[in-house]
């Protein structure tokens, strides 16, 4: 397996697009630039939703009411940010496979944190039945914004590694 995933990754940072990118002097700090604002769209709007489960932010908005009106977004942001992910993972393919902090990112700490979120997105509307958020709520949206703070902490780790 391990073979097949190192040839994939060769294959990917020699294609034409991959090239291109990593060889412009240019083009990367645009796509990082496009992944950082797809992340900080994706995340923005998903701390928004947990914070407000959490009760720290306060208003007249019930927490399904907010996630529903930043629904559309958050998704958008998802995508820009795979998109570019994407295209800066392509340049460097095989490098990052190895990197223990971006296997970290993307095979444990990623798959949670999308769980969790999509958790609370589906859930918002039970939990917002009520006049506070109960327990759970509480707890799920923590727990969410416990693992961004990881997939964070492990993406600006992988330099070191």
């Amino acid at each position: 397996m391990f073979r097949l995933v190192m040839a994939f990754t060769g294959w990917l940072q020699n294609t034409p697009l991959a090239l291109a990118v990593g060889g412009s002097d240019w083009a990367y700090p645009y796509i990082q630039l496009t992944h950082f604002t797809g992340l900080s769209l994706w995340l923005g709007t998903s701390v928004a939703v947990d914070l407000r489960l959490l009760g720290l932010i306060k208003g007249t908005q019930k927490p399904d009411r907010l996630s529903d009106a930043l629904f559309f977004l958050n998704w958008i942001g998802f995508g820009i940010a795979i998109i570019g992910g994407g295209l800066l993972f392509s340049i460097s393919a095989q490098n990052y496979v190895l990197n223990a902090a971006f296997r970290t990112k993307l095979g444990v700490l990623l798959p949670l944190a999308l769980v969790s979120h999509i958790v609370v997105q589906r859930k918002s509307h039970a939990w917002s039945q009520t006049p506070k958020p109960p327990v759970a709520a509480k707890l799920i949206s923590s727990i969410e914004l416990m693992l961004w703070l990881s997939v964070a902490a492990a993406a600006v780790s992988i330099p070191y590694f």
